[in-house]
């Protein structure tokens, strides 16, 4: 019998070829069971997808994206209607007098990463926080229930008032940062956000005043050049003869968008490349670099062994040092210390009978003798030769010595302020005009403050606690000296649960808080230990114009591509209204509401187009083209999306001091290798770093080391740097780039063979802090005694306390540096293979293709 599944007339019997099989393969599959029934054959009449849109069907959006990658570049947004169906990115024809493949040295094009290029992924999240929630389990259990934003800003701002009135000014941690509101407007960052404001104006603020990427970078820049603006423009490398990547992976972690276009023009000219990393990278390998394996912690020591060897040799330039340097040897003193310990005297072993000459810094650092001084050689000699001292050595104990040692090298081989040289510490460049809210009295007011990653510290502490633990600010006034009596927290644009230090601290701290609030876009860890989880709309959904990141030198118009989903708000959307029902309550805040954001009536909260129009167009027209020579005007800027500056020459950090004679912007207007600044603190503890800090770059021992007794029970030294595949922990829960990389524990094949471990297999990674679980990864790219696990991971608890995401922040420890710096990359560890359960995210479906393919089966 047969079937016509049209309906009509039987069809006649054939034999089927090929195609007409392939055709019926899958209805005949289906039917082999009803005794091998004949199917007509039917061309398909629909797809099992719906086909990509052509840009002629589409809307084209010109923004950017919006995170701490290194750069922050454009993205291109193609929308249908109101949904955003896929993202490009610069491609030459946006900007003034720009046309399809423009790309040149003046104007590069603003290529936006696999991250950015990924964010439809984010927008349209299953995770994507869409209303007001409001705990109802235990804190962190991760039960929330929906409520309306009155009942949600209701409760924040009473809480906020009881605490105020029962705890103090003090009674509220700002813990924001630059993590994904980072604009002329919507501004989330520590120094000149939102929230800063915000809590200042209330009265009720205790800052964190220590930046986990780069702290003791920071400090070393203002204490040796008196600015963190430091850094040459990106086009300076392509000028370079030698360039040394010091910590740094300018594959993964960019320090502006174009570092590659540049450094690619240098190879070709000639530049020589050297990795100075416990491990070989993706940059090493892509510059085939000549890499010098380095203990983590030691970079100090053997910078000071290069020291010695320039020194030694001569190598060093007398006539640079003499005119623009403080304390670099004995005639360069200044006065009021003649009789003090230069640098020279130290590298020398003048006073302490211990020259820190090239064996001396082996004996620490693991790196043979005769490469350091071939490295110091080369880098002396070499003109003009970029030493890059990156972030991550000083993301660790005594990491303001590194940079401080960086700078002291720099200046005495006259590296600084010359076309392909290099001054880095921080690498801050072309100074954008970056506020367009008002900046006003209120702007980074606190009450207390005290370094970031301590509030822990002082929440379980509190009040047996002494100003050195908690780095606590000095202020001129009668609260000098008290300790913050922290009771609630505010995390907007950070997930600095899930990102700072220690963070089985930081479980018990949270349990002592009253109120814990998040703003985000996404539920993060940091939101599951939440009390309130207030929903932000993402840069698509609100008008901003982006800033380039430390290095770049445009700005890329931001419109609101598309509309809120659901009922998220932007940051300055609640805080204006949360400041509105706050003068309602606390009469001490008169006029909240009108203060905090002058343009905007209280209808701000549900109609914020015209107010954002005009802080952006008042920005545009009162300070970039005033201010930066700008002749575009607002509305041009808007249609074409991009303003790229053009200059006549590289942007070179301290060129004019050097050329033109111009003070360096310290004391005494010199490159202070020798700080009077610190060699006249007498009491340290009155200060924010709590401990003594030497006038002069020395290494110091740190607190955890592969040197250290410790080893005997943890054998491994942890280091953990920045994922190519998340900016810090965003990103982490995105599918399509979860199917390129594995969260997991780099080890050395030897050390990996002698413990039976291989790749694939699930180690944990523990010591007395705390336990992770991950899979390993067996190479020969990484140094033995050296473990490498990537920061960002979101952690994911079992039952007794192990996180089984591999965050390696539970294995960290939260005693920072005298000068703030994050003890990051300080941590012992041991290793093993294990059993216990291995989850890469909180869907343990996700497992990344990478892992798979990597496997023996």
């Amino acid at each position: 019998m047969k079937i016509d599944f049209d309906g009509g007339t039987p069809a006649a019997p054939a034999e089927p070829g090929r195609r007409d099989f392939l055709k019926v393969m899958g209805v005949g599959a289906g039917l082999a069971g009803l005794g091998g029934l004949v199917v007509a054959p039917k061309e398909a009449s629909a797809f099992a997808y719906e086909p990509y849109y052509t840009d002629d069907q589409l809307t084209t959006v010109v923004t950017s994206c919006a995170h701490n990658c290194g750069s922050r570049h454009m993205l291109v947004a193609h929308k249908k209607g109101d949904v955003i169906v896929r993202l490009s990115s610069d491609d030459g024809r946006y900007q003034k007098g720009g046309f399809f493949g423009k790309d040149t040295t003046d104007e590069p094009q603003l290529r936006a990463c696999l991250r950015g290029r990924s964010y439809r992924s984010r927008l349209y999240s299953p995770e994507r926080l869409l209303y007001p929630m409001m705990r109802v389990g235990k804190r962190g259990e991760g039960k929330f229930k929906r409520v309306s934003w009155d009942e949600a800003l209701d409760f924040v701002a009473q809480k906020m008032v009881e605490l105020k009135k029962t705890y103090g000014p003090t009674a509220i941690l700002d813990q924001s940062y630059a993590g994904a509101s980072y604009g002329v407007l919507h501004k989330s960052d520590q120094i000149e956000g939102l929230l800063g404001r915000f809590l200042g104006m209330f009265g009720c603020r205790t800052n964190s005043w220590s930046v986990p990427s780069y702290q003791g970078t920071t400090f070393s820049s203002r204490i040796t050049f008196g600015t963190i603006e430091d850094g040459n423009e990106d086009d300076a490398y392509a000028h370079s003869k030698l360039i040394i990547m010091w910590g740094w992976n300018p594959a993964y972690t960019f320090h502006g968008g174009n570092t590659f276009y540049y450094m690619r023009m240098a190879k070709q000219r000639g530049c020589k490349f050297v990795l100075v990393d416990p491990q070989y990278t993706d940059s090493a390998a892509a510059y085939d670099a000549w890499w010098i394996p380095i203990r983590p912690n030691t970079d100090a020591a053997m910078l000071a062994g290069m020291a010695h060897v320039i020194f030694s040799e001569n190598l060093h330039d007398q006539k640079f040092i003499d005119r623009f340097v403080l304390g670099m040897d004995a005639g360069t003193m200044p006065a009021d210390y003649r009789d003090a310990e230069s640098f020279k005297d130290y590298i020398m072993g003048t006073r302490d009978g211990t020259p820190k000459t090239a064996e001396w810094a082996e004996a620490i650092c693991g790196v043979a003798a005769g490469d350091i001084r071939k490295l110091a050689r080369l880098y002396a000699t070499t003109k003009p030769a970029a030493l890059k001292a990156s972030w991550a050595p000083g993301r660790a104990a005594y990491g303001e010595q590194y940079n401080r040692m960086a700078a002291a090298v720099q200046a005495m081989t006259g590296n600084i302020g010359k076309l392909g040289g290099c001054a880095e510490g921080v690498g801050k460049a072309w100074h954008s005009e970056s506020i367009a809210y008002p900046y006003d009295e209120y702007a980074n007011v606190w009450f207390g403050s005290i370094k970031s990653d301590r509030w822990a510290h002082c929440v379980l502490n509190y009040p047996n606690v002494r100003r050195e633990e908690v780095g606590l600010w000095p202020r001129e006034d009668e609260t000098d000296g008290q300790i913050p009596n922290i009771r609630g927290i505010f995390w907007q644009g950070s997930d600095w649960f899930n990102q700072l230090t220690n963070i089985n601290k930081e479980i018990q701290a949270i349990e002592k808080l009253d109120l814990v609030v998040c703003l985000d876009s996404t539920i993060t860890p940091s939101g599951i230990w939440a009390d309130v989880l207030l929903p932000v709309a993402t840069h698509f959904e609100r008008h901003d114009v982006a800033l380039p990141w430390y290095k770049g030198h445009y700005y890329i118009h931001r419109p609101k591509v598309i509309q809120p989903l659901g009922e998220s708000r932007s940051d300055f959307q609640i805080f204006t209204e949360l400041a509105y029902r706050l003068e309602a309550l606390d009469p001490t805040v008169k006029d909240f509401g009108k203060r905090y954001n002058p343009r905007a009536t209280r209808d701000y909260f549900h109609n914020p187009d015209p107010v954002d129009e005009a802080y952006l167009a008042a920005w545009w027209n009162g300070k970039v083209r005033p201010h930066q020579g700008v002749t575009m005007s607002w509305e041009e800027f808007k249609r074409h999306g991009v303003y790229k500056f053009t200059f006549k020459r590289p942007l070179v950090a301290f060129r004019d001091q050097i050329v033109k004679g111009e003070p360096f912007e310290t004391g005494s207007g010199k490159i202070e290798i020798f700080s009077p600044y610190l060699a006249g603190i007498d009491d340290w503890t009155k200060t924010q770093y709590g401990y003594p800090i030497p006038a002069i770059p020395k290494w110091i021992e740190p607190f955890e080391s592969l040197n250290s007794p410790l080893t005997k029970d943890y054998p491994f030294h942890l280091i953990s740097p920045h994922p190519r595949w998340r900016t810090h922990s965003i990103f982490h829960n995105i599918p399509w780039l979860r199917e390129t990389y594995d969260q997991e524990l780099t080890i050395n094949a030897a050390d990996a063979r002698r413990l039976g471990i291989q790749t694939g297999d699930t180690v944990e990674v523990w010591n007395g802090r705390g336990k992770c679980v991950v899979p390993a990864y067996v190479t020969e790219r990484c140094l033995p005694g050296v473990v490498v696990l990537f920061e960002g991971a979101w952690m994911d608890l079992d039952e007794k306390g192990v996180d089984r995401a591999g965050n390696p922040d539970f294995l960290t420890l939260d005693e920072p540096s005298p000068a703030g710096a994050f003890a990051y990359n300080t941590a012992l560890v041991n290793v093993q293979k294990t059993d216990l359960a291995h989850r890469p995210g909180w869907d343990q479906l996700a497992t990344a293709r990478s892992s798979v393919f990597r496997r023996d089966y």
